[in-house]
């Protein structure tokens, strides 16, 4: 068990990765993640450091709905977990946002709602997609995992929203909660990798398949 790092939050259980030891479930090995939140917030940034280990400051996806824009094989104890990113482009408004909830999410497993700890209207403004995304999962798609993510911890120094905000709204929200640094790679692969053993938890309680513990 790897020691605690005060940027996560998810029952404590992974602060950094360097080798994976839960079990991929061989039966529904494929995760499909959606990113979503406003403008300049790092949600390319955060996508470019998990599937290729690389930050390029300003990247930006171009399109006007949302794309599929990376994929990324992990290997968990020799075995092959799938995960699909799909970036919301920055050009769309909350509005369009809006009006993709249910169907928008059908098929997603995980979904990254992400603000910028430097910028409080971007921590705001999770609160309007918050409630959908929590309408979403109680009437149509229980098992999806929301997770808050507060990213460029590295700034710390031009902080405006604490940790404390983030883990109470999560908390408040039932969302897991992290903050992350693309430019730094700090927990970029924990938030994926953590979230990844909670839908692996939820698909087990609901459906019966096995969870990483029980492979």
């Amino acid at each position: 068990m790897l020691s605690c790092n005060p940027c996560i939050s998810f029952g404590g259980r992974i602060s950094s990765i360097s080798t994976h030891s839960m079990k991929a479930n061989v039966l529904h090995n494929h995760l499909k993640y959606i990113i979503i939140g406003d403008v300049g917030v790092g949600k390319s940034c955060i996508l470019l450091r998990f599937t290729e280990n690389s930050f390029q400051a300003n990247h930006k996806l171009v399109g006007t709905r949302s794309i599929e824009a990376g994929r990324k094989v992990v290997i968990i104890d020799g075995k092959e977990v799938k995960f699909q990113l799909w970036e919301v482009s920055s050009q769309e408004s909350k509005f369009q946002l809006e009006q993709c909830t249910p169907s928008y999410y059908r098929g997603a497993d995980g979904v990254m709602l992400v603000y910028d700890i430097t910028r409080r209207g971007t921590f705001e403004h999770c609160e309007n997609l918050s409630n959908i995304l929590s309408e979403t999962k109680e009437n149509y798609h229980s098992e999806i995992i929301i997770t808050l993510i507060g990213n460029k911890s590295d700034l710390n120094n031009k902080r405006v929203v604490s940790f404390e905000e983030g883990k109470q709204f999560a908390d408040e929200h039932g969302f897991a909660f992290i903050e992350t640094s693309a430019a730094m790679a700090d927990n970029i692969e924990a938030a994926f990798i953590e979230s990844a053993e909670e839908i692996y938890e939820n698909i087990h309680y609901f459906t019966g398949r096995p969870s990483f513990d029980s492979m």
